[in-house]
């Protein structure tokens, strides 16, 4: 199960759903989506700016997370981002990794 930070923003479609069905009505369709890929939702929160959603969930591959994007985007009512998250765990068995790259020019 992997960590996925999902976030984006509504266009005007997607914001006249919002306010028809409310925040709460968007966080029960988002649990019934993840959950429908085996996963769990961590946390939703609504924001102001570049980004109208932030969505952290565990969801059970990356397949599964790029279909969901895929899904999304092609509805027309947000446009959405996808981002796998690291744990500090994952971060210690990378530094592990040896790894033979050159840089450019040496």
């Amino acid at each position: 199960m992997g960590k996925y930070l999902f976030q984006g923003s509504y266009t005007e479609q997607g914001l006249k759903g919002l306010l028809k069905e409310g925040g709460t009505g968007r966080r029960k369709a988002i649990e019934q989506v993840v959950k429908g890929l085996g996963g769990t939702l961590e946390v939703l929160y609504w924001a102001y700016g570049s980004d109208d959603f932030f969505i952290v969930a565990d969801v059970p591959d990356s397949a599964s997370a790029i279909a969901t994007s895929l899904i999304i985007n092609a509805s027309g009512a947000a446009r959405f981002r996808t981002t796998v998250l690291i744990t500090p765990e994952e971060i210690d068995r990378a530094t592990q990794v040896t790894v033979g790259y050159r840089p450019p020019g040496q």
